[in-house]
């Protein structure tokens, strides 16, 4: 092969000519940018409608509320939700399709034709007034003539005369902050409200739901403050200097000394609640398992609902209905027990850490029981089996049980276990004497894998 270092040259040459009007053109072409000045997806038909309404209250304050409206829908139920957590969430994905496009919790409702209503409390995000945190019922602690008792109630008011494709009742569902506006509106029900189900409500907070367990505060708690009472939306967190929550609260010294040091003392809310650290008048006025007792709440059929190992709120559906129980007003009433965490009643629920049940319990759950439950009262559909007085689900054997009553009594011989030395167990009691050990916070009893990150879900 003959190689010509003229012809290579003139070739080179001939390339770098034939390319300049190609560089010229890409430097010329304008720079009009990559994000246009108008843009949407092609409309797409949804099998539902949402709604956006401000109902008014009676002291003229409104309230933003969410309504989801199947399409063609005539003659179906209301399923009510009042949250301080943002009403427009009840729609989770812009999928055209609702059982697609709402939580988990609610598309077994969805699937047995509902209409979906989420309201933003008083003073939250979309709706209007003065937010107070758990605002107490009207009373020594609320001198305005407005509580979520009365906007529950003004709520379903306006709801029966202005959502025409539905029947004219109501049921509200909820957990945990959720879970305490449904047990306010039982307080003083609307007529309107045919059922009710709180899961993990707030009810207590000194004795065992969220702010302290049994006068025991809980600092994971005041990044909630924060968030919740920092501002209108959803606040913001307060900053860690280290990665561990167990070593940063630690080094704090105190629950105060952190509050101060970030801030905190400056909230309204943890200046009232930080003045009441013993279960005091404060406490014990607006302690819901008292009040639900003596309100006389049976006309409205309620599901309490509780998770075996709530982390939040463990005391408060219980307790409501030992209350009730032991006024011998439980004819309306059941208890249920799941194998949740706290909330996880709304969730999936087919493991617990490495505890594995059959199948998802808390859809299994909505799906047979609490639907049905809900259609029993808004639909006049009788379930194939009646709703069980109280259903607690056996982790050891995993399945659940059926109880006519809770505790039981007379229906299964209980084998007492007595505590023994050494930090033993045994069927017989021991005799007189004490055990001690070593109570040190820097070396804590192992709860979860170091570091500690309580803002973190995966843990």
């Amino acid at each position: 092969m003959n190689y010509s270092p003229s012809a290579a040259i003139r070739s080179v040459t001939l390339a770098l000519i034939a390319a300049a009007p190609l560089a010229a053109s890409a430097r010329a072409e304008p720079q009009a940018g990559d994000i246009p000045a108008h843009w949407s997806t092609p409309a797409t038909a949804k099998d539902y409608e949402r709604r956006e309404v401000m109902i008014p209250m009676r002291d003229g304050v409104k309230l933003h509320t969410v309504i989801v409206i199947p399409k063609g829908a005539q003659g179906l139920p209301m399923l009510l939700e009042r949250t301080p957590y943002d009403a427009t969430a009840v729609i989770r994905t812009p999928s055209p399709h609702l059982r697609d496009a709402v939580w988990a919790g609610n598309r077994a409702f969805v699937d047995d034709g509902y209409i979906l209503v989420s309201q933003d409390v008083r003073g939250k995000y979309g709706s209007e007034g003065v937010y107070v945190m758990t605002r107490p019922p009207i009373g020594p602690l609320n001198d305005t003539r407005t509580d979520d008792t009365t906007d529950a109630w003004d709520t379903i008011e306006w709801l029966t005369h202005n959502v025409k494709e539905s029947n004219g009742r109501v049921g509200m569902i909820g957990s945990s902050y959720d879970g305490w506006t449904v047990a306010m509106a039982l307080l003083h029900p609307h007529p309107a409200l045919r059922v009710a189900a709180p899961e993990s409500p707030m009810v207590d907070g000194w004795m065992g739901d969220d702010w302290f367990h049994y006068g025991a505060f809980r600092q994971v708690n005041l990044d909630y403050f924060t968030e919740q009472t920092g501002q209108k939306g959803k606040g913001e967190g307060v900053p860690r200097p280290g990665y561990d929550d167990y070593q940063t609260f630690l080094d704090a010294g105190s629950a105060g000394a952190y509050a101060q040091a970030n801030g905190i003392d400056q909230l309204a809310w943890w200046q009232r609640l930080s003045a009441h650290p013993a279960y005091d008048a404060f406490w014990q006025a607006q302690a819901l398992d008292r009040l639900i007792a003596s309100a006389h709440p049976t006309s409205v059929p309620t599901m309490w609902l509780q998770g075996l190992w709530d982390q939040e709120d463990m005391y408060g559906a219980i307790h409501c209905w030992e209350a009730l129980r032991a006024k011998g007003a439980t004819a309306n009433a059941h208890l249920v027990m799941g194998p949740w965490y706290h909330s996880q009643v709304g969730g999936t629920a087919e493991t617990l850490g490495k505890l594995h049940w059959k199948g998802d319990t808390a859809d299994d759950f909505r799906r047979q029981v609490q639907v049905p439950f809900f259609d029993t009262w808004l639909k006049d559909r009788r379930p194939a089996t009646p709703t069980p007085k109280v259903l607690i689900y056996n982790p050891a054997e995993n399945h659940w049980d059926h109880f006519d009553d809770w505790p039981v009594v007379g229906e299964t011989a209980l084998t007492p276990y007595y505590l023994q030395a050494a930090f033993g167990l045994a069927a017989s009691p021991a005799p007189p004497g004490s055990d001690d050990y070593v109570s040190d916070p820097a070396k804590p009893v192992p709860f979860e894998p170091l570091p500690v990150r309580m803002d973190d879900h995966a843990t």
